[in-house]
């Protein structure tokens, strides 16, 4: 049996993957297999095709992926959401430049250097920013206390996780805090 497999950008959460399964459901294409970022139907298509899915898509905040190297960082900025945003076991124990070479299996100078040079920052910086976003979300809930906070999403200390979160935010944690505005972003904006 034939299969095509779709790369799709902004898919970051299971809300995401119920949407594109909807989604190709009115349009009869039987899903096979689907995950954050890829989806797999049990056919061939034709352009046509392709060009209906990738309007279909892009009406609902997606993005078909065409090429490798954009399949590649999609890739990664899914592993890095998928570790951040829905993981319950936490980055305490994780180093991310092996997780991700683990996970794609390129060598990580290439990853890095193909990330910087498409999206502007480092992949390091993407992990931060994503990290920023968590602890917001964490502060807005109030569930955690910065220090449980702080070990989930592998800080070596209150006092980095603080430090890193008032040089993105120019706030610190217990301000953030305080004002409960929503200054949270989408993390497929990041």
């Amino acid at each position: 049996m034939n299969s095509t497999t779709l790369y799709i950008r902004n898919m970051v959460c299971n809300r995401c993957i119920k949407v594109v399964k909807d989604e190709f459901a009115k349009l009869n294409l039987e899903i096979t297999e689907i995950e954050l970022g890829k989806v797999t139907i049990s056919s061939n298509l034709e352009e046509i095709e392709v060009s209906e899915i990738s309007d279909v898509l892009y009406n609902n905040g997606f993005e078909l992926i065409n090429d490798k190297k954009s399949q590649l960082i999609d890739k990664i900025k899914t592993l890095i959401i998928e570790k951040i945003h829905h993981s319950n076991d936490g980055l305490e124990s994780i180093n991310s430049s092996e997780y991700i070479v683990r996970e794609i299996g390129y060598d990580y100078s290439y990853l890095s250097n193909l990330f910087s040079s498409v999206e502007g920052l480092t992949i390091e910086k993407y992990i931060i920013n994503q990290k920023i976003e968590k602890i917001k979300e964490l502060l807005y809930y109030e569930e955690l206390t910065i220090n449980e906070i702080s070990y989930q999403l592998g800080y070596s200390s209150v006092q980095h996780l603080s430090t890193q979160f008032k040089k993105i935010t120019g706030l610190s944690p217990s301000n953030f805090k305080k004002l409960k505005g929503n200054m949270r972003k989408s993390i497929d904006q990041l």
